[in-house]
């Protein structure tokens, strides 16, 4: 992505990453990760506490891992310089256009959109929310349900510009489906904390009060729902306790960056994570595609999906001219 954005004149700002441990079983996990990233040829340094707390005096971290080739960049930009390159190339770009159905036979795809028809040797759908049911419309094997999970991010305030001078996360947990609260510098300065993750009762349920009464009971038609849920009870109740209740959402910040309080904590702009869940209710963790005759449909894309879309553009391009 870097080399990409150099040679686009795109800026970034290196910053790195720092994972950070807070406690004994925390320890033990994160010196796993350390050999799972070494031994996938990652550039990764394993800190003790007082490295750590020389990176990052505000942070608290019994032990920590560095990943000084992590990044933040201007994604916007980076999707606007593709659509340049892309438009200059003979490509068209249809903004406000939705696929409302289609087709394909022998000769290839019939899309219906709500800029009319569009017909194509070949259709691929990077669709997030709805990959699952454009999938099934086109006859492609669906044996997953996207469920829509809204992230809630605060803003933070009344903090110095050098609060933190990395990416802040907290050690990986094999026993909550989801990553959890992290410090991000923002590409225009400043500084969210976030995400949490509770279930969206709408799959563009933005904010709180959104409801989609198909949505909803899509999801609660799901038997992989309650399989998921049962099997994460703990997390799925601290995760909607945090969301209804700042104080507890602070608590959980507080863990590794004691110094920011409740009135440093604005809301920003949430969310929605599409995850893919399987029917017996585990969630889909790596890429995911699905194809039929002249369509591939990318089901899921894990994070980091943005930072990966060159390499992924590449892999489906390749699926492509091999189908």
């Amino acid at each position: 992505m870097h080399d990409y954005c150099d040679a686009r004149g795109i800026p970034d700002e290196m910053c790195g990453k720092l994972i950070g441990a807070v406690d004994e079983s925390e320890i033990a996990r994160l010196g796993a990760l350390g050999e799972r990233s070494r031994a996938n040829g990652i550039d990764i340094k394993a800190l003790d506490r007082a490295q750590a707390r020389a990176l990052e005096p505000g942070i608290r971290a019994e032990a920590a891992l560095l990943s000084p080739s992590t990044g933040i960049v201007d994604f916007a930009e980076v999707a606007r310089s593709m659509a340049q390159e892309l438009t200059e190339k003979g490509g068209e770009i249809r903004f406000g256009t939705r696929v409302t159905g289609g087709s394909e036979d022998g000769a290839g795809v019939q899309l219906e959109t709500t800029a009319g028809p569009v017909s194509a040797g070949k259709a691929v759908f990077c669709a997030g929310l709805w990959a699952d049911r454009l999938a099934r419309n086109f006859g492609a094997d669906v044996d997953f349900r996207i469920i829509p999970f809204r992230g809630e991010y605060y803003h933070i305030q009344n903090q110095p510009a050098d609060l933190v001078r990395h990416l802040i996360y907290p050690v990986p947990d094999p026993a909550r489906p989801f990553l959890g609260v992290h410090l991000t510098r923002k590409i225009d300065g400043g500084f969210t904390v976030g995400p949490n993750a509770v279930l969206a009762l709408s799959r563009e349920g933005y904010k709180r009060s959104d409801l989609d009464v198909g949505d909803t009971l899509s999801v609660l038609a799901y038997p992989g729902f309650w399989k998921l849920v049962a099997a994460n009870m703990g997390s799925a109740t601290q995760e909607l306790s945090a969301s209804l209740f700042k104080r507890l959402y602070l608590k959980r910040v507080q863990q590794y960056c004691a110094r920011i309080q409740g009135k440093d904590l604005v809301p920003y702009r949430p969310g929605i994570r599409a995850q893919a869940v399987w029917r017996e209710g585990r969630m889909v963790e790596d890429f995911l595609f699905r194809e039929t005759q002249h369509t591939l449909h990318v089901c899921n894309a894990p994070s980091p999906a943005a930072t990966s879309a060159i390499p992924i553009g590449e892999h489906i391009g390749e699926r492509l001219l091999v189908g």
